[in-house]
């Protein structure tokens, strides 16, 4: 049996749907993030699983336990927000023993908890600090320890790294890996950013308009995309994109037609894995189909080139650099390489792609 079940989660604000019938399951231990645009529902969706918003229609439950319509106090779920909303006038200790002392927990009992929690969070000698004292990390470890105390069945955590610099956020992705890997608990994490979804998720819920895109581990979802919305989602930089026309379709390979390719012609393989299916998708020779291109699959190494491109500009990113450079029909496309290419604005780019890196999709979006 599924430690979370979500059937038909359905939220309502008069006449417009936020979340629109949402199915899901994640088992014990699981860390499960949801992702997608702003709007998409997903902090929405969380927030009816804390029982924070009303369930307009489906079902909720938690460790076997229906809780569609139980108050949040007795769900057994602890809730991590964007803001820390620390007590100013309170300590560290005060801000974590706080709502056990509303439960009237015996002294020594919190005592324990909090020490136990402080430990974990490396937060032991800020117990008698008040928030001002604290930098953000501290802040939101201290947020994270007053989930802690309460041991719950299931942790929340709702954008908890927004507010954070970059360094910062990258250290506490860390921390919350490590916590996780520690208390074993189940997570259900909600994040904007594909970058924290791709580092601490096991399995990645994409959400758009309400309605769940697809649903894997972050290798599935980087391999097999179902559509361009999640393909374009999915990997940082983002996928590329460009039209073509299926010239020819056989069994293992279609090959397609676009002004870019040299000799206007691109022969795309099945992915490595099986991720892809070849002609799958029923693509016939005249349709119209959109290639995908990860940038990172993008190589400057002169051999057999695939496309070829003009340079608009490039970012100088330390150990690599990525370039922008456009095709003779459609936007520009984004190319990750290794190293610092001596490439200027208006330089011809003959660019290499293995045939099994390509990715295709229909006239619709889908994956084919």
């Amino acid at each position: 049996m599924a430690f979370l079940s979500l059937d038909g989660i359905v939220k309502r604000y008069g006449d417009h749907t936020v979340v629109d019938g949402v199915g899901f399951r994640a088992e014990k231990g699981e860390f499960i993030v949801f992702v997608g645009p702003s709007g998409c529902g997903k902090s929405t969706l969380l927030r009816m699983i804390a029982g924070l918003e009303e369930i307009t229609a489906g079902t909720l439950a938690i460790d076997g336990r229906e809780v569609t319509h139980v108050e949040p106090a007795a769900r057994q779920v602890a809730m991590v927000f964007q803001s820390y909303a620390l007590y100013p006038h309170m300590s560290v200790f005060e801000n974590m023993a706080f709502g056990l002392q509303m439960a009237k927990m015996p002294a020594d009992e919190i005592r324990r908890r909090v020490e136990e929690a402080a430990a974990i969070l490396q937060i032991g000698p800020l117990l008698q600090r008040k928030p001002r004292q604290l930098s953000g990390g501290q802040r939101q470890r201290v947020a994270i320890g007053r989930a802690i105390v309460r041991h719950p069945k299931l942790f929340l955590f709702d954008e908890p790294l927004s507010n954070l610099d970059a360094e910062l956020r990258t250290q506490m992705r860390i921390e919350i890996a490590r916590l996780h890997q520690k208390l074993g608990v189940t997570m259900v994490y909600v994040t904007h950013d594909q970058i924290e979804a791709m580092t601490l998720a096991d399995r990645i819920v994409v959400l758009r308009a309400g309605r769940i895109e697809q649903v894997g581990t972050p290798s599935e979802l980087y391999d097999a995309p179902v559509n361009t919305f999640v393909a374009g989602f999915i990997g940082s930089p983002r996928m590329n994109f460009l039209p073509a026309t299926v010239a020819e379709a056989a069994e293992d390979r279609l090959t397609l037609t676009h002004p870019s390719f040299v000799d206007g012609r691109l022969v795309a393989a099945p992915r490595r894995g099986g991720a892809r299916v070849g002609a799958r998708g029923g693509a016939r020779v005249g349709d119209r189909v959109t290639v995908g291109l990860r940038p990172e699959h993008l190589a400057l190494d002169g051999a057999a080139p695939s496309l070829r491109l003009r340079a608009e500009m490039t970012e100088n990113l330390g150990g690599s650099t990525q370039i922008y450079a456009r095709p003779a029909d459609g936007e520009a496309l984004s190319i990750l390489t290794p190293g610092r290419p001596a490439v200027a604005a208006g330089d011809e780019l003959p660019v290499r792609v293995a045939p099994e890196q390509i990715y295709l999709f229909d006239g619709a979006g889908l994956a084919i």
